[in-house]
């Protein structure tokens, strides 16, 4: 099985992750990422290929698939993640994107950065910002670009 083939939650899931939180409190961590696509969007490529790049730069990804965003924040607190990335093609960031947002900040979240990767229009951007998302990644941004926006961040 490859990691994108792990399902995301299953049979004694709590024990798992009762057993893996333990471990990451004696190893040295990683920073943690989840991908999770918006809503029904189809468009998996992108997610798949930015997920294998970070993966391969040295950050851990857990790929959620395409997600609503309760589940979205369910899924981040329950994998202790550092940082959410968000992709959609479809047209449904401006509704979405800030909702993951304001489902953390509901929970008492603040320390967990969300970027944002798809086709945004270039006006949609500073709102999205403003809104909370740390970085938007447009259409053909570069991997070499992605890898070192989160190395630079200190995330590896």
């Amino acid at each position: 099985m490859t990691w994108y083939d792990a399902p995301l939650l299953g049979a004694g899931a709590d024990h798992l992750y009762l057993t893996v939180k333990k471990r990451r409190t004696i190893m040295t961590k990683r920073n943690r990422m989840l991908i999770s696509r918006l809503g029904m969007d189809a468009h998996w490529r992108g997610s798949i290929v930015v997920a294998k790049a970070l993966r391969d730069a040295g950050m851990e990804i857990i790929y959620g698939g395409n997600q609503m965003p309760e589940k979205i924040v369910d899924v981040a607190i329950q994998e202790d993640v550092d940082i959410i990335g968000l992709s959609s093609l479809s047209g449904n960031h401006m509704i979405l994107a800030p909702e993951v947002i304001e489902r953390l900040r509901s929970r008492g979240i603040n320390d967990i950065r969300v970027v944002f990767g798809g086709t945004v229009p270039p006006d949609d951007v500073p709102r999205l910002k403003e809104a909370g998302i740390a970085e938007v990644f447009g259409p053909g941004t570069s991997l070499k670009k992605i890898v070192r926006y989160f190395r630079d961040q200190g995330y590896l």
